[in-house]
């Protein structure tokens, strides 16, 4: 059921902090936002006495209404249900630090949205999408475990097993990323964003074959552009990975496939590569030829995605491959001399129980796979899932997160250990995605690119390039076009765009 949320803020900004939270707890919300100066005469609201200084004076007819007084160093808040005043916060002398001001009135309302709901979030207060990185820079820092499990306690409100696992995390990528010295270093990404169908619910830049697969070869006409402008861009540092992810890479035919890789060949600087990955995610779209070229041309790491080993579901969210399918093309990777492949799986799927969970648990470990990347099911906008949901009312997924739970101890008892965390909007029970891997096996790109620790140059439609200037605490972002026909078209815009910015910040010459 959509739960409408009026939500009347008076000062500074909070929306974008409020948003996620509150969706949080109130799944399904959708919302109204009003923004006042304060001495707006026009208010919806009445001030009393200081006993009650805020009073909504309208709009009963919604679920939820938040009306938030934010001033410098002190706020008011008033949450009412259908009209009637359920929770209030007033606080004063809070430190004007916008984060701190921020957190302060993330943890009032989330006090009283716990006690009008009758349950607290795993993550607390954290809704960003990197929570492991707070505890890594703190032990980057010096700061001491204890410390930091106290403050994601009081500072976060976070879940004991949350802590637990984010320090677990944070200790492993600070071992891998010490050994590594990523500061010197950069790393490219590479966006194929064709495969064999849309899954429903998937929301990345994806476009099926059956439609777009003739626009395949002008599209690598472009990307071939924008590759070689990368190589000649050194931003004065060592290439320390590569993946190509999509959509589907291995979704193109093996001609079109050995094109690209003789590209990431012939134009990247490969000598000092760590770990060159490559998406072979959709079985359907994986060859003997494909997973040899892969090989011939110095992949290290693949990824083989069931998401679930349950036919019924696979053929609900739209993958058309079987699950026989999967087995034969992880056996032919064996074969072909890949000794490092993740399986991707999804917990939350629709009309998913935990004991389906258990059963895809047990098929991948039969398999074996080197990493096993366990995605939380986050609900997208532009997601079938979303658009078409009626077409699956009814056949939601039943607990969540007893299937984490159950992901969990299979890794355990399967000698894999959690490396890198992440989290999405509107994912299912307010949980996380986790990458686990058999020691010595990490994705080193999954930690780079979720910590936000090294420079990542991208090429491809939708593809987003990511700067990092370490003495000055910044990330920037430069971005391509989303649309396929806007890539090929505008590709010289999409490259001038990456000199500019690099030419600007004096990173790297060109060749």
């Amino acid at each position: 059921m959509d739960i409408l949320v009026e939500l009347n803020l008076f000062g500074r900004d909070y929306e974008q902090e409020m948003r996620p939270l509150i969706r949080a707890f109130l799944p399904g919300t959708d919302f109204e936002v009003t923004h006042y100066e304060v001495e707006d005469e026009s208010m919806r609201v009445v001030w009393a006495s200081e006993s009650n200084p805020i009073m909504l004076s309208a709009n009963a007819v919604n679920d939820y209404s938040f009306c938030m007084l934010l001033m410098e160093d002190w706020y008011r808040i008033r949450v009412y249900r259908k009209g009637e005043l359920i929770g209030s916060a007033d606080g004063d002398g809070v430190d004007g630090e916008r984060k701190a001001f921020r957190n302060c009135i993330a943890r009032e309302v989330y006090r009283i949205l716990e006690r009008e709901t009758g349950h607290g979030l795993p993550w607390g207060i954290l809704t960003g999408v990197r929570p492991t990185k707070l505890v890594y820079e703190a032990l980057t820092e010096g700061i001491s475990p204890d410390e930091i499990r106290k403050q994601m306690r009081s500072e976060y409100l976070c879940s004991e097993k949350k802590i637990a696992t984010s320090l677990t995390i944070a200790k492993r990528e600070h071992e891998i990323l010490t050994g590594m010295d990523y500061q010197n270093g950069y790393s490219i990404y590479i966006g194929i964003p064709f495969c064999p169908t849309t899954c429903a619910y998937c929301s990345f830049t994806s476009y099926p074959l059956s439609k777009f697969g003739t626009m395949a070869d002008d599209y690598l006409d472009s990307l071939e552009k924008e590759i070689r402008f990368l190589g000649t861009c050194r931003p004065k540092k060592h290439l320390s990975t590569v993946y190509i992810g999509g959509g589907t890479p291995t979704a193109l035919n093996e001609v079109q496939l050995e094109r690209l890789l003789r590209m990431v060949r012939d134009y990247l600087p490969m000598e000092e590569v760590l770990e060159y990955t490559v998406e072979a995610g959709r079985p359907d779209s994986v060859t003997r030829r494909k997973l040899e070229l892969l090989k011939e041309y110095g992949v290290t790491r693949i990824s083989i995605n069931p998401q679930t080993m349950q036919q019924r579901t696979l053929d609900l969210i739209g993958r058309r491959h079987t699950v026989e399918q999967i087995r034969e093309a992880f056996a032919l990777a064996r074969e072909c001399g890949h000794d490092n492949i993740n399986m991707d799986m999804i917990i939350g799927l629709t009309g998913e129980n935990p004991d389906d969970v258990s059963d895809t648990l047990s098929e991948i470990g039969k398999l074996n796979p080197e990493n096993l990347t366990v995605h939380t099911l986050a609900i997208k906008r532009a997601a079938r899932l979303t658009t078409e949901k009626e077409r699956y009312e009814g056949m939601e997924a039943t607990g969540v997160s007893e299937m984490l739970a159950r992901t969990i101890t299979f890794a355990d008892n399967n000698n894999y250990q959690p490396y890198y965390l992440y989290r999405q909007k509107n994912m299912a029970e307010n949980l996380e995605n986790v990458g686990y891997a058999k020691p010595g096996t990490e994705g080193i790109y999954n930690i780079l690119i979720m910590e936000e620790k090294q420079t990542i140059l991208a090429a491809g439609a939708g593809a987003m390039s990511k700067f990092v200037f370490y003495d000055e605490d910044r990330i920037e972002r430069v971005e391509n076009v989303k649309s396929l026909t806007d890539y090929i078209g505008r590709i010289d815009e999409m490259i001038q765009r990456k000199k500019d910015f690099l030419q600007a910040n004096g990173m790297g010459s060109f060749q």
